[in-house]
């Protein structure tokens, strides 16, 4: 367990024995895991139906027919309903009042409230509101999607652990619609995968997210919560090549005292100069939230010197917000701290980007 008591999160580490698999993998690599549902979650689905588990169904794009327990289990998501799920539902009951409630969110207008709806339930919601809608067990897997597997960043060098491979995981738990949900994968390997079981079948994605070749070089690194998860992965590697380059590390989270990750590990680096600068973004320990891209422009002049002398810039995390924050906080620097315009300062990144001195892991 990574985050400690008091945290609003619950984040860990696993290790995943890779020893004997066949497999191996590059630092900045992913680690792709097919997980399997809730059986809770199956056996209501299965109930709702009022289905015999061992019927025969052959899901969308399926080459041969599985026993419809085997397919809700582990071959299809049973997340993410979608509008098409609202119009099958609202041809399919007989209730007068709910399919005039489900034609409505159909309308044209009812754009919001569809989306609010949708988000609120899984296909498992569908079943227990509207039990006039009758489906067989056919009928109901072909509007599902294939459970896909789910990607998370390995957070090991394999210089250093050649035979295993680390990962930085916050389990997801929330509740909609008076029901508790979870992340698929996250909760599977918390809750529903222990050491003596079969295998758990994973893959190795490599990526082009990878430190330099040139061990020579600086790495400015900026992963707050799981997105650390590569750069303690790029520390390692660069410790045990021993480069000689500069690694300035910009972490961050909700609170210091309950979700700094791997903070022995970071004071050590730091003690030991194997991490030149460690900035920290704790945005719940004081009234005025702050955040990673707070962090680099207050270092705005520090980070533009790193990076007119050739230092790498690399960024792991969220898409929707922070990598697009890091990004345009970056540009402000190189424009301001560069003598650009914005048009220059873009062209500068471009360039960067294509001498892969500017990666970025986001999801």
């Amino acid at each position: 367990m990574l985050s400690k008591p008091g945290s609003t999160k619950d984040t860990r580490h696993f290790v995943v024995n890779i020893a004997g698999s066949g497999l191996s993998y590059n630092t900045g690599d992913s680690l792709g895991i097919f997980a399997s549902n809730r059986e809770s979650e199956v056996n209501e689905i299965i109930s709702l139906l009022g289905a015999n588990e061992e019927e025969m169904v052959t899901p969308l794009r399926a080459t041969s027919p599985v026993n419809l327990r085997l397919a809700l289990m582990s071959g299809l998501d049973l997340d993410g309903p979608t509008r098409k799920t609202v119009e099958v539902f609202a041809a399919k009951v007989t209730d007068q009042a709910q399919k005039a409630q489900l034609e409505a969110l159909l309308a044209p207008e009812a754009k919001e409230e569809l989306g609010e709806f949708l988000y609120q339930r899984n296909f498992v919601d569908f079943l227990a509101e509207y039990p006039t809608a009758k489906f067989s067990p056919q009928e109901y897997v072909v509007m599902l999607r294939r459970l896909m597997p789910r990607l998370y960043s390995i957070a090991s060098s394999p210089k250093v652990f050649p035979d295993e491979v680390h990962l930085t995981v916050a389990v997801v738990r929330y509740t909609t619609n008076q029901r508790d949900r979870v992340g698929v994968c996250s909760s599977f390997m918390a809750d529903r995968v222990s050491e003596n079981i079969t295998p758990v079948p994973v893959f190795v994605s490599h990526s082009h997210f990878g430190p330099p070749e040139d061990g020579s070089k600086d790495c400015v690194m900026v992963g707050p919560g799981t997105g650390i998860a590569p750069f303690r992965a790029f520390v390692q590697d660069r410790v045990a090549s021993k480069a000689s380059g500069r690694n300035w590390v910009f972490l961050g989270d909700q609170k210091k005292a309950t979700d700094y990750l791997y903070e022995e590990e970071w004071t050590e680096y730091l003690a030991q100069h194997h991490v030149t600068r460690l900035d920290h973004a704790w945005s719940r320990d004081q009234l005025m939230k702050i955040y990673v891209q707070d962090r680099m422009r207050e270092n705005a002049a520090e980070i533009w010197s790193w990076i007119k002398g050739g230092s790498y810039f690399y960024v792991c995390g969220d898409a929707k917000r922070m990598a697009k924050d890091v990004d345009a906080a970056l540009h402000g620097i190189i424009a301001v701290e560069g003598g650009m315009d914005s048009a220059t300062a873009t062209e500068y990144i471009k360039q960067m980007k294509k001498d892969k001195r500017y990666q970025r892991d986001v999801y």
